[in-house]
């Protein structure tokens, strides 16, 4: 179970730093659908910066249990949020993506909460 932890939790902060690297850098496949959904500009580094921050605590997670805990709620609430904000845009064709950052962090969190 250890292991599975630890690879999860690496590919899940990897996969949601590729996510934050994505928002700070404006790449189109992300920029355009903020867009579309009403997201302010000024948010998006400060989105970014929280995604980081929440893959960086998973990784910290690995030293420091408690840390890792409260970067993988906080994930799940941000991408939980990021489902909200497509639905109030009623931006129905993209619900999917935040749910392929969630499961992960849900994923983690469970690994960790059982070793």
């Amino acid at each position: 179970m250890n292991t599975a932890y630890h690879v999860v939790g690496v590919v899940a902060a990897l996969w949601i730093g590729f996510s934050a690297y994505s928002i700070v850098t404006r790449q189109a496949f992300v920029a355009e659908p903020l867009v579309e959904y009403g997201v302010p500009g000024s948010w998006w580094n400060w989105l970014g910066l929280a995604k980081a921050a929440g893959a960086l605590g998973l990784i910290v997670g690995f030293f420091v249990p408690a840390v890792g805990i409260a970067a993988a709620i906080g994930l799940i609430l941000y991408f939980a949020g990021a489902e909200i904000t497509i639905l109030r845009a009623r931006s129905y064709k993209t619900l999917p993506f935040p749910l392929l950052y969630m499961i992960p962090a849900i994923a983690t969190l469970v690994l960790q909460l059982a070793v």
